[in-house]
């Protein structure tokens, strides 16, 4: 089937220079929109760093990919002893691994990462190749993990832009978005006569509108890292802070300039007429084509959008509704973002055409009248 081309939308608006520059305290920063993966802000995006705990991150959508929330776990004693924060595990305690995942992610729990390792690996080190491939998939190729809790090891390091590439990618995971913008928790504790009530320790989730996730962490030798998300107006934007003094107020701060710029766009809406398809041998000599679905965009005041329809030639009847007869490019700053198909608005019937042999047996039926 040959296509025929037309450009029927361009969008252009001009944005005011330096709009972006804001002062952070932190030493690597990037703010990220993934649907576009545009980077809105960055300090430092590239620099390889510790991230802390913010590695649980990497360690909990890795879990969800390669275990069962139901599976449960026997906690080690190298997972009951490892040192920094903790849930508390014991050494021979029995919880399921979604158990586990609340601990990891909300208390950051270091021994609720070495139980989880084990549990899918047997060991902390071959979980964390795992880790690695997980950040692969995720885009992120300037990251190397060695651990599934973030405590400093040589080797261990990531960048903003990465982590934030990461993010994204564990965030169109159902569970862990779940997971981390759940403010409180309550699990079991074996042998207790109470339940372990476990907190966020993420701040923004109660400090930014929108904010639902994600990570906190810190070590003397990274200092205070800080990886957030927020989604307001159909947007979502992810904040990254490596060593912030002042990680809060970052976080604030490019948020806002995030949501100032951007504006969920609507390019195109779902049943909208974008072109007519010639057809032939049919009742009707054109069908109206319509877009199959919607499709809404985050957008800045300076960018250009454009449509590209690209219409079937040579149909021919019948023509069913809902048939496929074209397709619509979709297009951000000349580059290509997505493709919508485009259908057939109603039926079209073939055109009947009387036969030499109908022509003859109408004459003979006259004829006999």
């Amino acid at each position: 089937m040959k296509f025929v081309k037309m450009l029927i939308l361009i969008l252009v608006v001009i944005v005011p220079e330096n709009v972006h520059a804001i002062e952070v305290s932190a030493r690597n920063a990037v703010l990220y929109e993934p649907q576009s993966q545009r980077i809105i802000f960055e300090k430092n995006q590239d620099e390889k760093r510790g991230m802390a705990s913010t590695t649980k991150i990497v360690t909990a959508i890795t879990a969800l990919e390669n275990s069962n929330l139901t599976d449960v776990v026997t906690v080690s004693k190298k997972a009951a002893d490892v040192e920094g924060s903790s849930v508390w595990l014991e050494a021979g305690e029995k919880q399921t691994l979604e158990n586990l995942l609340y601990g990891l992610m909300l208390s950051s729990g270091n021994d609720a990462a070495i139980a989880i390792a084990e549990h899918i690996s047997g060991t902390t080190e071959k979980f964390a190749l795992l880790m690695n491939e997980t950040a692969k998939k995720a885009g992120a190729n300037n990251s190397s993990f060695k651990n599934p809790n973030g405590l400093d090891e040589e080797g261990h390091y990531t960048t903003a832009l990465d982590l934030a590439k990461i993010t994204a990618y564990a965030m169109e995971n159902e569970k862990f978005k779940e997971i981390v913008s759940t403010k409180q928790k309550t699990i079991p504790w074996q042998g207790h006569k109470w339940d372990r009530s476990l907190k966020n320790h993420n701040k923004m989730l109660s400090l930014y509108e929108g904010a639902d996730g994600v990570k906190t962490g810190f070590t003397k030798k990274c200092g205070r890292c800080l990886v957030s998300s927020a989604f307001k107006n159909g947007t979502r934007l992810i904040a990254v802070t490596l060593n912030a003094p002042n990680d809060w107020d970052d976080h604030t701060k490019m948020l806002d300039l995030g949501f100032s710029l951007l504006e969920s766009k609507c390019i195109v809406k779902k049943d909208e007429i974008l072109g007519k398809c010639s057809i032939e041998n049919g009742t009707e000599t054109v069908v109206e084509i319509k877009a199959q679905a919607g499709f809404w965009f985050p957008v800045l005041k300076s960018d250009k959008t454009k449509i590209n329809v690209n219409i079937a030639r040579d149909v021919k009847a019948p023509v069913l509704k809902g048939q496929t007869l074209g397709f619509a490019e979709i297009y951000l700053n000349d580059k290509k973002i997505s493709e919508i198909p485009l259908i057939a608005n109603n039926d079209i019937e073939v055109l009947y055409i009387p036969t030499i042999w109908d022509n003859f047996k109408i004459l003979i039926s006259s004829l006999c009248d």
